[in-house]
């Protein structure tokens, strides 16, 4: 795989830089070119007995489309690349709509790991954007603002996500100087989980990629503790893993991995679905 278009959501507030400049260095490293997404949605008019006693006005929309308009100014300052790399793309839309459809036209997305607030009118669900974007997503967390992906963790399952995910990483796995793939498993289970690990190092070897191998016993530690702690302890700055999930009668439910590495990790994390 090759990155040829990065993508960064961007919401209407924002004043935090983070994850543009991580999309801007990553763009950087493969020559690629940038695009973001921002958008919101009109909110319903609020009704109390019968009543209308909030609504978007016409000029609230004007000064509203006019705040989102003038971001991209913001936004092309930080990212700081020729005009001719850089595209700003804004609609009055919900943002996790926007952003998963807009998703097309990029290699990588870059947003941030948790969603400032629960406001599906102005702020994307990155849970909900994964699953429905059918692209790599590098997950950014609060207050991060640089990705060496120098050291890697895969976090390994012999599934179609994990295989999606490591296909996905190849850009970032080939240049590290560490790549470690650890699976855990039952005990009776261990021979066949180094297997399987020793077949993904040595296909990554084949791209050029430096990597170990590891296999734990499950414990009673979760196994996205048991993934952050390992990150910690390593000094990662990035890990690959599948998104394991599905919707559910319009809720989206993820498996305990993926929820905690998107509640609780401290680096970037690097998904496919």
């Amino acid at each position: 795989m090759s990155v040829a278009t990065v993508m960064v959501d961007v919401d209407p507030a924002q004043q935090a830089e983070g994850q543009v400049r991580i999309a801007r260095d990553v763009a950087n490293r493969f020559d690629a070119a940038i695009i973001s997404v921002s958008a919101f949605a009109i909110e319903p008019p609020i009704v109390a007995e019968g009543v209308i006693i909030q609504a978007t006005t016409p000029d609230d929309l004007k000064r509203l489309k006019g705040a989102l308009a003038a971001k991209e100014g913001w936004f092309r300052s930080v990212v700081g690349l020729p005009k001719e790399k850089v595209e700003w793309r804004w609609a009055v839309e919900y943002p996790t709509t926007f952003l998963a459809d807009e998703a097309r036209a990029a290699d990588l997305i870059v947003m941030k790991r948790t969603s400032d607030r629960d406001d599906a009118y102005h702020f994307v669900d990155p849970a909900e954007a994964i699953l429905r974007m059918g692209r790599p997503t590098i997950l950014v967390p609060e207050h991060a603002s640089e990705l060496k992906a120098d050291r890697i963790v895969v976090g390994w399952k012999d599934t179609r996500q994990a295989r999606t995910a490591v296909l996905h990483a190849l850009p970032f796995l080939t240049r590290a100087s560490e790549v470690t793939i650890i699976e855990r498993c039952p005990s009776d289970e261990q021979d066949r989980a180094r297997r399987r690990v020793r077949d993904i190092a040595n296909y990554l070897s084949k791209h050029g990629a430096r990597c170990e191998t590891d296999v734990r016993v499950y414990t009673s530690e979760t196994d996205a503790d048991h993934l952050l702690r390992l990150a910690k302890a390593i000094d990662v700055d990035l890990i690959v893993t599948g998104a394991y999930g599905h919707s559910r009668l319009g809720e989206w439910m993820f498996g305990g991995m993926t929820r905690g590495l998107l509640r609780e990790a401290a680096c970037c994390l690097l998904m496919s679905h």
